[in-house]
């Protein structure tokens, strides 16, 4: 008898345990509870913040036709050989694009916001200045908003050429590396995420070209091959015809290492946001297309 009721004991007990996950689908499922020591995103439809800050002029500068020298002999596989290439008369933005600017695009057109894809971004409450670079926007994102400006992304030599000018430098202010030029992660600048746009007077080029060193990594036109430089073309060259990754040139304000150098070559899938991650755009030719375009001359 009263192993009759053991068994039937434990018979109830395996019926038991085998309803739950049908419970648990009748009822449905519901959300972990949020940590509240977790920082949480702010609305991703919202604007950048209010401020007094007055927004920074758009200005383009004209980049003369004629060789430059790409890639570095002491960096990795993927900056090697270093050689002369030559690039027709382009012109480029003097800034990064920036908050502001990307919202009157977003305004104008309904393109998706500049927002984190993800549920939490750490330092974006610090990054939605008027003047601060866009952030959060895919390869896709900066090809429409430079397409609505009349403009295109830069080629990847074209970036190069601008923010390093002629003479083979390693960094836009010459060949002797500072943590203190540029906005980067190792350097105690007073900013723990992205500055204002050309806040840092010794990181900009021969040309007159900000930020390349720091601030946000940018987005350029070129699909990416770790052997691209050993491409024979020397006049003009776009990259592969395809690929996985689109290239990403210039540190940011997480950048280590050794990829401060402005030789230094990134690529990430073309669909990837990030707070580290902006862009600015060109033109071919003298820029005939937005405000304020310039022509200044190479300085050594």
């Amino acid at each position: 008898m009263l192993e009759t009721k053991f068994k039937i004991a434990l018979l109830l007990v395996v019926l038991f345990m085998a309803s739950l996950p049908v419970m648990g689908i009748l009822r449905g499922t519901s959300l972990p509870p949020v940590d509240p020591t977790l920082p949480q995103s702010p609305e991703p439809t919202a604007p950048p913040a209010a401020t007094n800050e007055v927004p920074i002029a758009e200005e383009m500068v004209a980049i003369p036709g004629g060789p430059f020298i790409r890639g570095t002999n002491v960096g990795g596989y993927d900056e090697k050989p270093e050689r002369p290439i030559h690039l027709d008369a382009f012109s480029i933005d003097r800034y990064e694009v920036t908050n502001h600017q990307y919202q009157a695009f977003v305004a104008a057109t309904g393109h998706r916001k500049a927002a984190p894809p993800s549920r939490y971004a750490k330092n974006l409450s610090r990054m939605r200045g008027v003047n601060q670079p866009v952030t959060y926007v895919s390869w896709e994102d900066a090809g429409d908003y430079c397409k609505w400006k009349g403009k295109r992304l830069p080629t990847e030599a074209e970036w190069e050429k601008a923010m390093r000018g002629v003479d083979g430098r390693l960094w836009p202010w010459g060949n002797d590396q500072d943590l203190s030029a540029s906005n980067l992660a190792s350097a105690k600048d007073g900013y723990d995420a992205t500055a204002p746009v050309g806040t840092f007077k010794r990181d900009i080029g021969p040309f007159g070209v900000a930020d390349g060193a720091g601030n946000v990594m940018e987005w350029v036109a070129d699909w990416y091959a770790e052997d691209a430089y050993r491409n024979p073309d020397d006049r003009d060259p776009t990259g592969p015809n395809h690929g996985v990754f689109r290239v990403l040139r210039g540190g940011g304000y997480t950048t280590t290492g050794n990829d401060m150098r402005i030789t230094s070559r990134s690529k990430m899938v073309p669909d990837f946001r990030d707070e580290t991650i902006g862009f600015r755009c060109a033109v071919s030719g003298p820029a005939d297309v937005g405000k304020g375009v310039s022509s200044k001359s190479q300085k050594s």
